[in-house]
């Protein structure tokens, strides 16, 4: 900010030669740069105090800000859910794993009473105990031998066929290969605790090259299905996209994504401009686009927005904490009206009473201008950029309120960014675009096989196997068809 301060004279002397007009003229100029510096003052702190609440900075963030003293809970603040299993919630894990692979029979070998060592045949009862172990080799090594032998029709001499999942020249068969791409991209495992996890369950010394290529190996045999589900994306009623910043040998690049019901789809990107995102859905886009209100989204071609009101939530949280007359109150004001937005949406969502929700809509709609006609005049500088937003762009904030298919927030988008901002924080980014480009690539399998339901680990063994026999068309990504 650069404030033109008033030229005033600094000695007595001189001031008291100036016209009373000319000294009025001179406090208000001052005036005018005390309000603007104090508009400052407001903004800096309102940057300084951004925390998970009030921002989209992680929860994570805030352990900065966290007291070293044990904070001394009021008798009537209700105490907070402890971690595990709840009073009253039905476990699964004692319902069985669904199946059973080995029975073990175990005989007593003695008597602790007596010692004896001789039972009655009759009369035995069992007390079973089922239980998930790891064996004692979960990795075993396998020497395959293909035998030639000659037709004894034609001649020919044929050879064995190796298993699906053994691929020739590779030392490490395709599941193996799948689940340490799934442990370095969803588990964030550094290939140095890779060769550690080979060697505690297997007792294996694998090098950090074949690690490397088995990541790109993988990343390769997954490009066709990927591809073809950005296709498919294209061609969706609606979508949910974000973006994060990735580092790529040390410079910041972005790492974008699309999401739906079922998928999730990762592009490695130079910018974080509209390039991207024609890139991503083409130079316009037949749907609805979900996003926060950050300036790329706005003026793309679309057939409508809706703008995150969780983001908006958070910045009228700004706002009441805003030391400034009637601001905490403004803001408070709009909180509870966007999270009576949440909860209505969250009851037509639960329940499909569509009466009720076009009732309340239309109803909710009048409450919104009338607040914002309430505090127009009352609202600060940061409040009153909020409340033009919501005025200029009311059919993006609400869209929502006539056509409740549609979510009022971009939470699926920044969930499916959450595995990609953890890898980051973990790896610290990627050494070359070419690795960022594959990270990007095996974070759209991971994310869309959870999204579905389906072994991300499976995937991948699929995608090699199915790979080098030419036969990567049979894998598709795309909701519904496997």
């Amino acid at each position: 900010m650069k404030s033109r301060l008033p030229k005033i004279p600094k000695d007595r002397e001189t001031l008291e030669k100036r016209t009373k007009s000319v000294l009025v003229e001179m406090v208000l100029q001052q005036q005018a740069v005390l309000e603007e510096l104090i508009a400052e003052v407001e903004r800096l702190k309102g940057i300084i105090d951004k925390d998970s609440q009030t921002s989209s900075k992680p929860p994570s963030s805030d352990l900065i800000r966290r007291s070293e003293k044990v904070k001394e809970k009021a008798e009537s603040e209700p105490s907070k859910r402890k971690p595990g299993g709840q009073p009253g919630h039905k476990g699964k894990t004692r319902k069985g794993f669904g199946r059973i692979d080995r029975y073990e029979r175990i005989e007593p070998q003695s008597c602790p009473e007596c010692g004896g060592t001789h039972f009655q045949a009759s009369a035995a009862t069992l007390t079973r105990s089922v239980v998930a172990q790891l064996v004692e080799r979960p990795i075993e090594i396998v020497e395959y031998q293909q035998v030639r032998r000659i037709c004894g029709q034609c001649g020919v001499r044929v050879s064995g066929e190796l298993p699906e999942g053994i691929i020739p020249g590779q030392d490490l068969s395709a599941k193996l290969q799948g689940l340490l791409t799934w442990l370095g991209h969803y588990g964030h495992l550094s290939y140095a605790k890779q060769q550690e996890w080979l060697w505690e369950f297997a007792q294996i010394h694998v090098g950090t090259g074949t690690l490397e290529a088995t990541s790109r190996r993988v990343a390769e045999a997954t490009l066709q299905p990927v591809e073809a589900l950005r296709e498919w994306i294209r061609q969706q009623p609606s979508v949910h996209a974000d973006e994060s910043p990735w580092l790529v040998n040390g410079v910041k690049e972005w790492l974008w994504t699309l999401s739906g019901k079922g998928y999730s789809f990762f592009h490695a990107g130079d910018t974080r401009s509209r390039a991207e995102l024609e890139e991503l859905l083409g130079q316009s886009f037949a749907g609805v686009l979900i996003s926060d209100d950050f300036s790329v989204y706005n003026g793309y071609p679309v057939s409508a927005q809706q703008k995150c009101l969780a983001h908006l939530r958070r910045h009228f949280q700004q706002v009441v904490r805003l030391k400034r007359p009637q601001q905490k109150q403004l803001g408070e004001a709009f909180v509870s009206l966007i999270d009576e937005a949440f909860g209505e949406h969250r009851h037509w969502r639960e329940t499909g009473d569509a009466a009720r929700y076009a009732t309340w809509a239309a109803s909710f709609k009048e409450k919104v201008t009338q607040a914002i006609d309430t505090w127009w005049s009352r609202a600060g500088s940061a409040a009153r950029l909020l409340l033009k937003s919501l005025t200029n762009k009311a059919h993006q904030w609400w869209y929502f309120l006539d056509h409740p298919q549609v979510p009022p927030d971009n939470n699926r988008a920044e969930r499916s960014l959450r595995l990609a901002v953890t890898k980051r924080k973990v790896a610290g980014g990627s050494r070359s675009w070419n690795g960022f480009r594959r990270s990007a690539t095996l974070l759209t399998v991971i994310q869309t096989c959870r999204a579905q339901g389906r072994s991300a680990v499976e995937f991948f063994e699929r995608a090699l196997a199915l790979g080098v026999r030419g036969r990567s068309h049979e894998l598709s990504l795309i909701p519904g068809s496997d």
